[in-house]
């Protein structure tokens, strides 16, 4: 099976079928989702809360999404790798954005890179496009300006503010993106923009109307029980299964029962030729 392309994902658009995108940050589950048979891997800025604990995602480093990037990239075979840009590593200008997208293709093995904003970010999206590095936009809910929004909120509610999103998204498209990642936006409103974009649309948290849809492999897997956003549906309810394997391996060390003669290795010198030695 061939790694899919950027023109693979434009004509699942052109063709009607869904996009599955999920969010790993690690060689162990991008393999696992890989052989799963999504269509898209992101390694998102969202490691910042997943994987580091943080309360947002503007902590992460540059050289924080390339190591990671670079960890799902060695076990993802067959779908298209894409590496989140983080906070201020494409803000400040288009020469700024270019240098980190360029570090982010050679250093983490990835097909493309994701950025947030519309048409602020359409200078920078336009500048690394031309440089040949395809590009995923992400208007909406953009985690990165939490504190712009107050909070994680939904986007888009109200005519004006609808219409600020959709010049948003036509301008991400027009500066040269493949994709655009729509965010927790009224459904109706998601709709509306996958029918007027020729790129696909990726929602989270916005209706069933878009091209495709991206969840995080933590959130879909159930391993976080504390984490109920609306926008979520648990596939699995893991975090009980890991909970209670890892006590009954500290009930089994601790009784003595773990590790059994199976698990041991041997000297066939034996204990008595083992003490001269050593």
């Amino acid at each position: 099976m061939a790694r899919k392309t950027v023109l693979d994902l434009q004509s699942m658009k052109a063709s009607n079928q869904r996009i599955a995108m999920v969010t790993a940050y690690d060689a162990t589950m991008g393999r696992l989702v890989d052989a799963a048979g999504v269509d898209m891997v992101l390694v998102g800025d969202s490691l910042g809360m997943v994987v580091q604990g943080g309360e947002n995602t503007l902590a992460v480093t540059l050289d924080e999404m390339i190591y990671h990037g670079r960890c799902v990239a060695r076990a993802v075979q067959n779908a298209h790798l894409t590496v989140d840009l983080p906070f201020m590593s494409y803000q400040i200008s288009p020469a700024q954005a270019l240098g980190a997208a360029g570090r982010v293709i050679k250093e983490s093995g990835c097909q493309s890179v994701k950025l947030e904003g519309g048409a602020r970010s359409a200078p920078a999206i336009q500048a690394i496009v031309e440089a040949g590095v395809p590009v995923v936009g992400h208007v909406g809910l953009t985690p990165q300006s939490v504190h712009g929004l107050s909070g994680f909120r939904v986007q888009g509610r109200g005519q004006d503010a609808a219409a600020r999103l959709i010049e948003d998204a036509l301008a991400v498209q027009e500066a040269g993106a493949f994709c655009i990642v729509l965010e927790m936006v009224p459904a109706e409103l998601a709709a509306e923009l996958t029918a007027q974009l020729h790129i696909p649309t990726i929602g989270i948290g916005a209706g069933a109307g878009c091209d495709g849809q991206v969840l995080v492999a933590n959130d879909l897997l159930g391993l976080d029980s504390r984490f109920k956003p609306r926008f979520v549906q648990r596939f699995a309810e893991l975090e009980r299964p890991i909970i209670d394997a890892v006590s009954a391996y500290v009930v089994a060390v601790r009784e003595g029962s773990f590790p059994a003669e199976v698990h041991s290795f041997h000297d066939k010198r034996g204990p008595a030729v083992l003490a001269r030695v050593y």
